[in-house]
């Protein structure tokens, strides 16, 4: 079990927080900066949930790709599988979205994505009065015990 990287954004798409543990190909290779890296991995997650609330078998009427869902509202997307990793995928009811990619070997991850959002993220960084909400964030605590909680996960 590896879990290569992590990445939090906030509701707009601005990533406050990029983690990585192991990454096999250098963001160089692909992408071209970390900047970039995070606008195409944000760029995805908004275009699959936009497919999935798009084509939810459970909805009458449709939504139009694109169009606004409220939270908690129509199919979302939890995870996904390549032949390479895994991508773990939390949306909170606050915008905040966490996405972990690990090794394909792991199940799921949703009990532990919300302990990083619920008593990591919450915990040391939005009760942190030096946190500007919406801004990029390093917090050594929150680092620390993201770490251990990772840790864990193997």
């Amino acid at each position: 079990m590896v879990c290569y990287n992590m990445y939090i954004f906030n509701r707009d798409g601005v990533c406050l927080h990029y983690q990585e543990w192991s990454r096999p190909k250098h963001v160089k290779d692909g992408a071209g900066t970390l900047v970039d890296d995070a606008k195409m991995m944000f760029g995805l997650l908004f275009s699959l949930k936009n497919v999935c609330t798009a084509i939810d078998p459970t909805r009458e009427v449709k939504r139009p790709l694109g169009a606004p869902t409220p939270h908690g509202e129509g199919c979302s997307f939890r995870s996904f599988t390549t032949d390479c990793y895994k991508l773990h995928y939390l949306d909170s009811p606050s915008g905040i979205k966490i996405v972990l990619n690990t090794s394909t070997d792991l199940g799921n991850l949703e009990k532990h994505m919300w302990q990083i959002y619920s008593n990591l993220y919450c915990e040391y960084v939005v009760k942190n009065p030096l946190y500007t909400v919406g801004e990029p964030f390093e917090c050594e605590q929150f680092v620390q015990n993201l770490n251990k909680l990772i840790k864990s996960l193997g």
